[in-house]
């Protein structure tokens, strides 16, 4: 009796002084850098990833089925979807491609090595060799480049290079901003060697 007394006493002295350590033993260690962001995980991913943006020629009732007209093409490899944080945002790691298309059925096409797409502000960040070529052969070549969903306007602080065929102009710069025509842009700062075709 007194053994089994003894065992249970020293049983549960052991079980005491271990649970002491380990709640002594707190984590002090202080998160600095990349350790310190807590990772994010996509709600939903997607590959072969295509989005349709449509306008319809005027409103719909509950019953219609108005005509609408395609505005836009995006296609990527892959979607990775975070809806489920605070600030709303869709990311395309695999590089991406947008085909717009004017009243004219006419296409323009936008790629990118990375883009992001912020569904709150309507804002796309597009990263890494970004080229817009317009249906009528104007190119953009840019490492960075924003496009503003809502205002129609994209812009960059990034170095560039405008090439216009249609008066054989070559545009070296660094900050552009333009309407998604082409019709109106304008350089923050132009350097290096511009080509302007001569007539014949």
């Amino acid at each position: 009796m007194k053994r089994t007394s003894e065992n249970i006493l020293m049983s549960f002295a052991t079980v005491f002084t271990v649970a002491i350590l380990f709640i002594s033993c707190g984590d002090d260690y202080e998160r600095v850098g990349e350790e310190a962001v807590k990772p994010l995980f996509p709600q939903g991913v997607a590959q072969n990833f295509t989005l349709t943006y449509t306008e319809t020629m005027e409103a719909m009732g509950t019953q219609d089925s108005a005509n609408s007209r395609v505005m836009a093409v995006l296609t990527s490899p892959l979607s990775e979807d975070f809806d489920n944080q605070r600030f709303k945002f869709r990311t395309f790691p695999k590089g991406l491609q947008v085909d717009f298309y004017d009243e004219k059925n006419q296409r323009s096409v936008i790629i990118a090595d990375y883009g992001i797409v912020y569904s709150q502000t309507n804002l796309i960040d597009l990263q890494g060799n970004v080229v817009i070529e317009t249906h009528d052969g104007k190119k953009l070549e840019t490492d960075q480049l924003f496009f503003d969903q809502k205002n129609n306007w994209i812009f960059t602080e990034a170095a560039f290079k405008y090439t216009n065929p249609e008066d054989g102009t070559v545009m070296d710069g660094e900050g552009m901003d333009f309407n998604k025509d082409f019709t109106f842009f304008k350089a923050n700062k132009t350097f290096g060697l511009m080509t302007i075709k001569e007539e014949e």
